[in-house]
């Protein structure tokens, strides 16, 4: 500790701003060195009198204001204590005066620095240059004039190794290198990072000339550091060069533009990767300033160092420049030992391509979609042509329909004579609907004994019935869910059963065989029967409730008979069928399929595909012709006379004339004379022969003009 010797303190004259006084210039004129101002009853700043003009002490009139422009805040000036530490002596070097406080904290009087310096050489205890020599880390030797040593610090023995008798008033040429203090002696200049090796020791060393005012050397200050030490800072120094290559090259190679950020949002530093067009200057005019003021000019939205700052966390943002460049900037928060955010460190890449691209491939996504769902379609629709083969205009008009109720859920009630294909038509709702992904079940009503029909349908829990499952069973209501349920033979129902397919259509739920628990279910239910629904609801065999749920989507499936121009084309499918399975290539005649197209077709299309296989079967020869077809049909044998069923409006007389070219054709196909095709149309065997003529001459007239 430094003790102030009271002598030196001098006391403080005040002038008060508040209240001058009437001969206050007197304080200007005594012989004061410095003169405080007093505001308020505190001092507030200090004149330093030589700062004054002369004429200001002999002015009378001088004015208080004018004082001001030379009065200093009292702020600036070093306060020390009556005892301070020796590191305390710094702070006054700087100002003429020092403040000095007393016990109580109130100021006491001033010290000048120079009384100051001269009070520390003065006290014994405390020699300010060797405790200011032993306080520097590195070995230090003071050489005057004459080449001699006269001081040193404890560091410069250790690292030379000397006792201190071998050094002190010892020359300095019998440690150091002669020649570098001869040069420092003669030129003035430094000489730096020399490195002397002994049996001792090994050190690097400095030689600083000591220069008065007049330029002349008047000694020398040698500087001494271990080479241990200085080559493990090399060493250290090497490394962090290395790293530092490492990083560098690391940054250079990552594809991302790098930033490192403050926590007041200044760069730092910066990879070479920056994006082109998105700062619009160098990075390098950006290093000390805070890149958060762009984002206020509008240069890029939002800024990720701001987010980053705010939040505290790693943040992730697309920036969006003016030019309309997209760039993905990812910020990661730095934190210190005390949480707080030391650095940012962001990483920015150009995803303006990418955002094109991926943009691209979205709308490829969807095209993609709805490509495939128009191939679903092709593909379904292709699947039910193979299913559905027809021409007509009454199957063009269902399968329109059919389309129609696909897009929804109602209950259909599909009617028609047997063999007409109503499991078809089934299965094209079910392909063409919302559910075609889900279950497709049939039931045939009518082939299952009344016995097991309930718990086929509804299911049944553990110990429902002896011989039941001892886990129970899903009924097909239960396994159809999501799906479709196909009701073959509906009006074979019992009764009984009837009133629980009431419920599952009224509350879309099921209560399978001895549960009282009821089970939702979500299926769409199709119907089908070849029974008039309506009789049967007049009989009272069938519950007329039952039947309005049902008939919700009707659809009347025609006989094969009311639609006799498909009859050439469902042929020709199972002909065709029957080709590909059994490897063959058998064909109809014309006269053949017009003997098909006349028959009337009790059993519709499943009679139809069961006759082809017959004449494929029995068939002599690939080509089949109208002699096979007869054999087959039978035609020969007393037919039940079926009724011309006429399907559009059209002149009587052109009516009566088609009916009579399609009956006189097929008596000649069947009965190949005209004198036997007379006796089966009553009729004269000269009428028949010269209207058949005639046919015969439009069908060549038609043929010629189409060869044509």
């Amino acid at each position: 500790m430094f003790l102030l010797s009271k002598d030196i303190i001098q006391p403080i004259v005040k002038l008060s701003v508040d209240e001058p006084g009437p001969n206050w210039q007197d304080l200007l004129s005594n012989n004061n060195r410095f003169i405080f101002l007093e505001e308020n009853r505190k001092i507030s700043s200090y004149i330093h009198l030589r700062d004054l003009p002369v004429s200001y002490r002999e002015n009378v009139g001088l004015q208080l204001e004018q004082l001001n422009p030379y009065a200093k805040p009292v702020t600036e000036l070093s306060t020390l204590s009556e005892s301070l530490p020796f590191s305390a002596i710094f702070q006054v070097l700087g100002k003429d005066i020092s403040l000095v406080k007393n016990e109580s904290g109130s100021i006491a009087g001033y010290v000048l620095r120079e009384d100051l310096l001269i009070e520390l050489f003065k006290q014994e205890d405390m020699n300010f240059l060797k405790v200011l020599i032993a306080s520097i880390p590195m070995g230090i030797f003071i050489v005057d004039n004459r080449g001699v040593v006269v001081n040193y610090n404890e560091s410069a023995l250790k690292m030379t190794r000397f006792a201190p008798e071998q050094v002190l008033n010892q020359s300095a040429s019998d440690i150091f290198d002669p020649h570098h203090l001869n040069h420092v002696f003669l030129t003035g200049e430094t000489v730096l990072n020399q490195i002397q090796v002994s049996n001792e020791s090994g050190l690097l060393v400095d030689y600083s000339p000591i220069i008065n005012d007049g330029k002349n050397v008047e000694g020398l200050i040698i500087i001494v550091q271990d080479l241990p030490m200085v080559e493990q800072m090399a060493m250290e120094l090497e490394s962090v060069k290395n790293l530092n290559k490492d990083l560098n090259a690391i940054l250079s190679s990552i594809y991302d533009e790098i930033l490192v950020v403050n926590a007041r949002g200044e760069l730092l530093r910066f990879s070479e990767n920056a994006i082109p067009e998105f700062w619009g200057v160098d990075l390098s005019e950006l290093l000390g300033k805070n890149i958060m003021e762009l984002e206020k000019q509008g240069l890029f939205m939002p800024s990720v160092t701001r987010l980053v700052l705010e939040k505290k966390k790693k943040v992730s943002v697309v920036q969006e420049t003016p030019g309309g460049k997209k760039v993905l900037a990812v910020g990661n928060p730095i934190l210190g030992e005390d949480g707080e955010i030391e650095r940012v460190i962001v990483a920015s890449r150009d995803i303006t391509e990418a955002t094109r691209l991926r943009d691209e491939l979205r709308e490829m996504k969807k095209i993609s979609a709805r490509y495939k769902e128009e191939l679903d379609q092709i593909r379904t629709r292709e699947k039910l042509q193979r299913q559905l083969i027809y021409c007509s205009q009454k199957m063009e008009d269902i399968v329109a329909q059919v389309h129609k109720v696909a897009k929804f859920s109602s209950t259909v009630l599909i009617q028609g004579e047997s063999g007409v294909g109503k499991e078809v038509i089934a299965h094209a709702i079910h392909q063409l609907g919302v559910r075609k992904d889900k279950p497709f079940l049939k039931v045939n009503c009518g082939a299952i004994p009344e016995t097991l029909l309930e718990s086929e349908l509804f299911g049944y829990v553990k110990g429902a019935f002896t011989g039941a499952d001892p886990g129970g069973k899903e009924g097909y209501f239960k396994q159809a869910d999501q799906g479709v349920l196909f009701l073959d033979e509906i009006a074979e129902l019992p009764l009984r059963l009837q009133v629980k397919l009431l419920r599952v259509l009224q509350e879309r739920e099921v209560t399978p065989v001895g549960s009282t628990q009821s089970i939702s279910v979500d299926v769409q239910i199709i119907a089908a029967t070849n029974t008039n629904l309506r009789e049967m609801v007049a009989d009272g065999t069938f519950r007329e409730d039952l039947f309005y749920r049902l008939n919700v989507i009707p659809i009347h499936v025609p006989p094969l008979r009311e639609r006799h121009e498909d009859i050439p084309l469902i042929a020709h499918h199972f002909l065709k069928q029957l080709n590909e399975r059994h490897h063959s290539n058998y064909h109809l005649t014309p006269d053949a399929l017009n003997l098909l197209e006349a028959y009337t077709w009790p059993g519709n299309i499943r009679e139809l595909q069961n006759i082809v296989e017959r004449l494929v079967v029995t068939a002599d020869d690939e080509l089949i012709d109208a002699n096979v077809v007869g054999q087959v049909l039978k035609l020969n044998e007393p037919m039940k006379k079926v009724k011309p069923i006429i399907t559009n409006i059209m002149p009587l007389q052109e009516a009566f004339e088609a009916v009579e070219e399609q009956l006189i054709s097929q008596a000649m196909n069947l009965y190949k004379t005209t004198t036997r095709a007379a006796a089966a149309l009553g009729i004269s065997q000269s009428s028949v022969s010269r209207k058949y003529q005639k046919i015969l001459h439009r069908k060549r007239e038609k043929e010629g003009i189409g060869s044509r």
